[in-house]
């Protein structure tokens, strides 16, 4: 398999991106989601791009196998969301999310984000054994930042403090 790149998002990617996070959101995982559901994918630069948050696709050969993003939530304070890599892209090689979550990682030592906040559903295990490798830990609900972004389908939640733990 040929290297895929990281790299910012550009509108010329989106239908690709939304029909790459919409069929793992309902067709792998059969959540109870919609397009409709997700303001956010219909306008990533204004939702994403602001502050220091951002969009970023793995492509290969320019094509979009997965996509990751930060949300700026302020006080030194990201929401990592729309972390989605196509199920034969997965594991440990190629490391298609590793890549992109390296790549957060920079981005906010860049940046000086102090803590990366996020939310899963619970049926993702192998999401959360993945942020759990990466220096994430399991938080309540409770512990969230005000303004966190919610989703309702949200069951698990996690921090990471990626300037103080690497």
């Amino acid at each position: 398999m040929n290297a895929c790149s990281i790299v910012e998002y550009s509108p010329v990617y989106k239908q690709a991106v939304l029909e790459l996070i919409i069929d793992i959101q309902t067709k792998e995982f059969n959540l109870p989601i919609t397009l409709s559901d997700q303001p956010d994918l219909q306008d990533i630069p204004a939702f994403y791009q602001q502050g220091y948050g951002n969009f970023w696709l793995a492509l290969l050969d320019n094509k979009v196998i997965g996509t990751i993003a930060l949300i700026d939530i302020n006080n030194a304070q990201s929401a990592l969301r729309k972390m989605f890599v196509a199920k034969q892209y997965r594991g440990r090689d190629p490391g298609i999310a590793q890549q992109l979550l390296n790549n957060i990682i920079q981005w906010c030592k860049l940046k000086n984000i102090q803590e990366i906040y996020l939310g899963t559903v619970s049926m993702m295990q192998a999401a959360q054994r993945f942020y759990e490798k990466n220096g994430f830990f399991a938080i309540t609900q409770a512990e969230l930042p005000e303004k966190f972004p919610l989703m309702k389908v949200d069951t698990k939640f996690y921090l990471c403090r990626p300037i103080a733990e690497r």
